[in-house]
């Protein structure tokens, strides 16, 4: 396929690395051989094999040698400075940045039915580090007359720290009372719906959702999803756990208007066992019943919003 300046520019901004690197070999006509000579004059030695691979997103630079040939591909590409760099999520004085896999933190801190998410996870033969961590998570929960989680919908834009990625689990975690059995899931944007599993005594889901594309690492992909409940009795609080750090995430609780708390607050925890802290009350919106929360920058833990009835 043939690429333009504009293309050029364009995949420059929004990478990932291997296409921009494609594409400005492309645009210069410069063969891979002749790369590997001009970067040889530099001080550089870099076998057209790895060259190659990096074009094709098969590996991707990490080791100061190859980010020190990144650089130099810049000049010899003609490329504006950190172009190329930047997609591989290396700051101008060298700090990884979060293209890299995420600091991290395990279900068993996050998740008081824990042990039941990691048998799920491996009955659908998925590894505890699904390849992805969230670059922005919207998310909305509705709170009915009877004072129960009717349920939840996502917009979740994820970006993978591997090649190969092509699903995401969701997991919902129900009230006390919930039948998961009855728990509807959704495919709403750019997903479809894969194996569901359920463990009935602890009210957990978890459901596959299948990507349109195979991700590469660095890559970032948007999609939504959603879950009807209403099984659960009266819910006092919607929590979320968070594996990876970075990222923006937005909580939004609705209330019916036939039920409406009396005090609303959003938190955060370190563990599940730990105390709750930055507690902040929330004012309930009038018209549209609804309170939220947003925090910019998640760290390893859990957030939540709990609220008190009358």
């Amino acid at each position: 396929m043939g690429h333009t300046e504009a293309d050029l520019a364009q995949v420059l901004h929004t990478g990932p690395f291997h296409l921009a690197l494609r594409a400005a070999l492309a645009v210069r006509g410069l063969p891979l051989q002749r790369v590997q000579h001009h970067l040889a004059h530099r001080g550089i030695k870099v076998g057209v094999t790895s060259l190659s691979y990096w074009q094709q997103g098969a590996r991707r630079p990490q080791r100061p040698e190859s980010l020190r040939a990144v650089r130099a591909l810049e000049d010899v590409l003609e490329l504006p400075g950190n172009s190329l760099i930047r997609l591989l999520g290396v700051g101008e004085g060298g700090a990884r940045t979060d293209f890299e896999r995420p600091a991290t933190r395990s279900y068993r801190s996050l998740v008081e039915a824990s042990g039941t998410v990691e048998q799920l996870l491996a009955d659908l033969e998925s590894p505890a580090d699904g390849g992805l961590h969230t670059v922005g998570h919207h998310e909305r929960v509705r709170i009915g007359a009877g004072r129960e989680l009717v349920g939840r919908d996502s917009a979740h834009v994820v970006r993978a720290h591997r090649d190969g990625i092509d699903r995401y689990l969701a997991i919902h975690h129900g009230d006390p009372g919930c039948d998961p059995a009855r728990v509807e899931v959704s495919a709403l944007e750019n997903c479809r719906t894969g194996r569901v599993r359920w463990h009935r005594e602890t009210g957990v889901l978890i459901a596959e959702l299948l990507f349109d594309a195979r991700l590469r690492a660095g890559e970032t992909y948007l999609f939504g999803y959603g879950f009807e409940d209403g099984t659960g009795g009266p819910s006092e609080e919607y929590v979320r756990g968070f594996s990876f750090a970075g990222g923006q995430y937005v909580l939004q609780v609705r209330f019916d208007e036939g039920a409406l708390p009396v005090r609303c607050r959003r938190f955060s925890q370190a563990t599940t066992g730990a105390p709750r802290g930055a507690r902040t009350d929330l004012t309930l919106s009038g018209r549209h019943r609804t309170v939220h929360l947003v925090e910019q920058g998640v760290r390893p833990g859990i957030l939540g919003i709990d609220w008190d009835w009358a």
